[in-house]
């Protein structure tokens, strides 16, 4: 892929990460599998708070480290939040049903994918974030045709959905 399939920047504090989710949010679509990788307190469920309150979410969100996936339903797709970080088990991949979250109505955001590897569809893109300071940095990557339509959607000002 070329230079559009990664955009990099700074977040210099809790509300720059939550702008970046809300802007992804106007950016994306049903069918894409987003990787969030990064060490723990690095934003991955921020910038998750961010994209789901952009969407109409009016809720709490919370990290699913102990139930490894909360959902919000929408209108247009449901938004599926993993957290793979306590994930262990293979055989709870296919017991929880979990391969059936992701498909055309839906948007899966994956935390340690890592934990999952050989069980996951491939991502359409990865977000990395990393602790940069006092605040992050974060770095997209499309890995797919449909990452790198989104990822020029987010560096439009006007983004409409991929």
């Amino acid at each position: 892929m070329d230079d559009t399939s990664v955009a990099a920047g700074s977040l210099p504090d809790e509300a720059a990460t939550l702008a970046l989710g809300a802007a992804f949010a106007r950016a994306a679509a049903a069918g894409l599998t987003v990787y969030l990788r990064g060490d723990l307190g690095a934003g991955k469920t921020t910038f998750t708070r961010g994209l789901l309150t952009a969407l109409g979410h009016q809720g709490k969100v919370k990290s699913p480290t102990y139930t490894l996936v909360e959902s919000y339903p929408f209108a247009e797709y449901s938004v599926h939040h993993f957290d793979l970080y306590r994930f262990a088990d293979p055989e709870e991949w296919e017991d929880a049903g979990f391969n059936e979250y992701f498909g055309p109505r839906s948007l899966c955001l994956v935390e340690w994918p890592q934990q999952a590897a050989g069980l996951l569809p491939a991502a359409d893109i990865e977000l990395e974030l990393a602790v940069d300071g006092n605040g992050r940095s974060y770095r997209f990557h499309a890995n797919t045709a449909t990452g790198q339509s989104c990822l020029i959607r987010l560096s439009t000002p006007s983004a409409a959905s991929c």
